[in-house]
């Protein structure tokens, strides 16, 4: 009897097992790998996400329409693993200062604006909301939803300019979200 238990959960497992391995496998098909750089007299960003298309869904809005992104609720700014950020130099975001190093880009989306966050545990898997204690930065920014429809989420960089100005876009929908960044 015992060992017909254990053949049992044994089985169990390995089918767990196996089904989570094949989805984790199959994930970045439905939502590829992505990277977004900036380089300027020696300021090198780079923003590594995962972009999941809209397929017909109702992507940012209230939670009562079914919305994939409820306004008010974390979102990781992408699928799959955490967004990271990763910067070589000081800079400032939105006027605040952030320093050197990998970040865990998340936001908290809204109609208007949106809050922006950086947290020092970048190194993530999934939905789960980030630890906000490990937050090191936050700002707010505005939303332009009559931008022009993007199909993929799409994060990418306005042209360097001689001063060291950027904005980072994230783009989805008709969302559009520009965060400014310069060298501190």
């Amino acid at each position: 009897m015992k060992k017909k238990i254990i053949i049992a959960i044994s089985i169990i497992i390995g089918v767990t097992i196996v089904y989570y391995g094949y989805g984790l496998a199959t994930t970045k098909s439905h939502s590829p790998a992505a990277k977004a750089t900036y380089s300027n007299n020696g300021l090198n960003i780079n923003i590594n996400y995962c972009q999941p298309y809209k397929k017909g869904r109702l992507i940012f809005g209230e939670a009562s329409q079914k919305a994939l992104q409820p306004y008010g609720k974390y979102w990781r700014v992408g699928a799959n693993e955490a967004t990271t950020f990763d910067v070589n130099k000081d800079i400032l975001v939105n006027g605040q200062e952030l320093k050197a190093g990998k970040y865990q880009l998340y936001s908290v989306p809204g109609k208007d604006k949106w809050e922006i966050y950086f947290n020092s545990e970048w190194d993530r898997w999934g939905a789960m909301e980030a630890n906000h204690k490990t937050d090191v930065l936050k700002t707010e920014v505005a939303a332009d939803n009559n931008a022009a429809f993007e199909e993929q989420l799409i994060v990418s960089f306005d042209s360097a300019d001689s001063v060291g100005k950027t904005n980072l876009n994230i783009h989805w929908d008709k969302t559009l979200i520009k965060i400014p960044l310069s060298v501190k």
